[in-house]
């Protein structure tokens, strides 16, 4: 494993401000890869993770790029986490390596392989910890199931959950590494997401060691079609989005609520804007009211959990996640933005 320090303290930044409605955006510019995968700490404070290896912080208004090659290949990076006292960046392929990194105020420790997968079918999506000592991650089946590994000393070990105790997948049924957010979690409580030939829930209530599958009426049946982005409030109400990647404009059958913890779904805005969505987000302190979701379409931002959307920004991203109810962080292609949203 081979480390490089591409701008290991300060990177000159690429700051500006546009507006659009009552959206403003403070943009950074990061060349060269593909970030899908973002973790907030606060409004001066957040990690990233892309493609080619790369990795980094914003603090304050300096970038810190880093990169890891692993045996002379850069690894694809979309997924990301943090516990209180680590990073962790999981890559999605063959091999899917997951690396524990200790930030360092405006630089990182070397980082710790502390699990690592390989498989012709392996690809993971997404990781999330429900407290400093308990994780999860999830990924496309290798076997007859979902790809599931759990941790519950920090970080510092993972194992992989057998088949037995997960809900078989169906033939084509897989996720989508679009924002790491297909998984959702609310104390013990933790809900995955998939799509493809099919786009069910599956959901844990405890700590990712007991499962069952629902289904939804979220488009499936074509390789890119299903759920690709999973949100709760509280224990009962929360949200899936998705699509058809390969026909993003049609909003028939991409956004759904639940009001009983996932056990059913009921489509909302059926046929109306946006169609595909990349992520999707409750917006604090909003009582589960507003909620806010972003694609390569532009972002998207509804006052009534969901019953009918409006688009406040042609800007396109991957990922967001609020800092507060007037502030969040966004993810592209080659940029990471702030946003301040004033309803």
């Amino acid at each position: 494993m081979l480390i490089k320090h591409l701008y290991p303290l300060l990177f000159l930044i690429v700051f500006a401000k546009t507006q659009s409605q009552n959206v403003v955006f403070e943009e950074f510019d990061i060349k060269n890869t593909s970030i899908r995968a973002i973790q907030v700490i606060n409004d001066s404070v957040m990690y990233f993770a892309g493609s080619k290896g790369k990795f980094g912080s914003i603090v304050g208004n300096k970038i810190n790029l880093d990169s890891i090659n692993f045996d002379g290949k850069n690894l694809n990076f979309r997924s990301i986490a943090f516990n209180s006292n680590h990073l962790f960046i999981l890559s999605i392929e063959n091999p899917a390596v997951l690396y524990k990194i200790k930030p360092l105020g405006n630089k990182f420790d070397k980082p710790k392989i502390v699990y690592q997968e390989k498989h012709s079918n392996v690809f993971y999506d997404a990781i999330k910890f429900y407290d400093t000592k308990t994780g999860i991650a999830m990924g496309d089946p290798t076997d007859a199931c979902l790809s599931v590994i759990l941790t519950k000393d920090g970080g510092n070990t993972w194992l992989k959950i057998s088949c037995d105790k997960l809900p078989k997948t169906f033939e084509g049924e897989a996720a989508f590494a679009a924002s790491n957010t297909n998984i959702a979690t609310y104390g013990k409580k933790t809900w995955l997401v998939t799509g493809g030939k099919k786009a069910r829930v599956f959901i844990s209530n405890k700590f990712g060691e007991d499962w069952e599958a629902v289904d939804t009426p979220i488009v499936q049946g074509k390789k890119m079609t299903g759920i690709f982005t999973v949100d709760f409030y509280d224990k009962n109400n929360g949200i899936i989005m998705g699509g058809n990647w390969e026909n993003k404009g049609r909003g028939k059958g991409t956004k759904a609520i639940t009001k009983n913890g996932g056990k059913s779904w009921q489509l909302v805005a059926d046929g109306e804007l946006p169609g595909h969505i990349s992520c999707v987000q409750y917006v604090p302190d909003t009582k589960g009211k507003k909620i806010v979701a972003v694609s390569t379409e532009g972002i998207f931002f509804s006052k009534n959990k969901g019953k009918h959307w409006k688009k406040i920004s042609d800007k396109g991203y991957y990922s967001i996640q609020f800092i507060n109810k007037n502030k969040a962080w966004l993810s592209s292609d080659n940029k990471i933005s702030k946003m301040s949203i004033h309803y």
